[in-house]
């Protein structure tokens, strides 16, 4: 955030008066803080609460959710919000609710911990070069194809400020941060700064540095959602958790903090870790390998786009159901509205596959993915 700050800073100290649709950087101020939730980004989850219990109200009207948190502030914080909107849609549909406040069940991160909800245990994700830096070079790759110019037209419009290419970045990100900061909502002035066709690349960058970053186009990125997928696979089955990566078995092994007799459980984690998981849950094995010179669209992209997939308060329902006509239970994952056909596990029309093959589609996740790659050998 520092970045952002010195960026703005820059620009005021270096241009005496700003004009035109600039106008308001004359009296901007930027006091965004790091790792904070916003006032509209606490209504989103209090909205994804109240969209959940509506979404499996035969289910949820008799029950509470088991909900875990992975121990960040804001994600501790989404989760209580969330929990406030379950429990304002249930005593909207006039049904009692002694439990709440929910019990959640917070997941420490920081070095030492297994959190399949966080990553940080992969030393070599983390910290080797080889792994830790694809994502960006990916994304600056790409900033080389449309960046230029766009430096150009600012520094054209503004000639004192010798705008650089980290200083534009910064603001386009300032669009969306400063647009969900806003009270009313109001759509920032900073979105206002680059054409349409520009917003559509900086759109693709985003996605590149997730699908390189943390998706399939990094050797590991699916291997740090793999302890997830296998708690997926033990929750669906009713099994206890198999997986020898990121799963916290102190936790896991207690019917108290993993509980596989529940309806509805709830998991809040960050925009990075659902990429590694869905990756490694398959879900984008059709994307392919990700231009990082032209843009691919999120449907020549095999329906991946970082968009598409983490927005904010990005969510993913996994569901397990019993259809007339049907002899087995069948499961189907749904990401943000979307319904995403199971690879590998013959879905139907629908895009849902019965259990028994859902969970043998799953053998990278049950075998560790690439967890042997992730400590350097001494």
């Amino acid at each position: 955030m520092r970045s952002y700050y010195s960026t703005i800073q820059k620009l005021q100290i270096a241009v005496g008066e700003f004009r035109g649709k600039y106008a308001f950087l004359n009296w901007f101020k930027y006091t965004l803080g790091a790792d904070q939730l916003t006032v509209f980004g606490e209504q989103q989850m209090i909205n994804s609460g109240i969209v959940f219990y509506n979404r499996y109200k035969a289910l949820a009207k008799q029950r509470t959710p088991f909900i875990r948190a992975s121990g960040q502030d804001r994600v501790v914080e989404s989760a209580r919000n969330f929990s406030q909107g379950f429990h304002q849609a249930k005593t909207a549909d006039r049904t009692p609710d002694e439990n709440y406040p929910y019990s959640i069940l917070v997941i420490p991160e920081g070095e030492g911990y297994n959190n399949t909800l966080d990553h940080g245990l992969c030393t070599e994700f983390e910290d080797a070069v080889a792994y830790s830096s694809i994502g960006s070079e990916a994304q600056q790759t790409f900033l080389a194809t449309f960046l230029p110019s766009v430096i150009d037209r600012l520094n054209r419009d503004i000639p004192s400020a010798n705008l650089t290419a980290l200083d534009i970045v910064n603001l386009f990100d300032l669009c969306p941060f400063t647009t969900v900061a806003s009270l009313s909502g109001a759509v920032s002035p900073f979105c206002f700064l680059f054409s349409l066709d520009e917003w559509k690349h900086y759109d693709y960058y985003q996605s590149l540095g997730k699908f390189y970053g943390y998706g399939a186009g990094n050797p590991l990125g699916p291997t740090q959602g793999v302890g997830y997928v296998n708690e997926l696979i033990a929750r669906l089955s009713g099994e206890a958790v198999s997986d020898h990566t990121t799963v916290n078995h102190t936790l896991d092994n207690s019917n108290d903090t993993f509980p596989l007799d529940e309806a509805l459980y709830v998991d809040i984690s960050h925009d990075n870790d659902m990429i590694s998981i869905f990756s490694a849950l398959g879900l984008y094995n059709s994307t392919g390998s990700l231009s990082n010179t032209s843009i691919q669209s999120p449907d020549a992209a095999g329906g991946y786009s970082a968009a598409w997939t983490v927005p904010f308060a990005g969510r993913a329902y996994f569901e397990k159901m019993a259809c007339a006509g049907v002899d087995e239970e069948l499961v189907r994952i749904v990401v943000n509205n979307r319904v995403i056909p199971i690879q590998r596990c013959g879905a139907d029309r629908l895009g849902r596959c019965t259990l028994a093959k859902f969970v043998q589609s799953m053998d990278f996740a049950i075998a560790g993915g690439r967890w042997d790659m992730c400590f350097a050998q001494k």
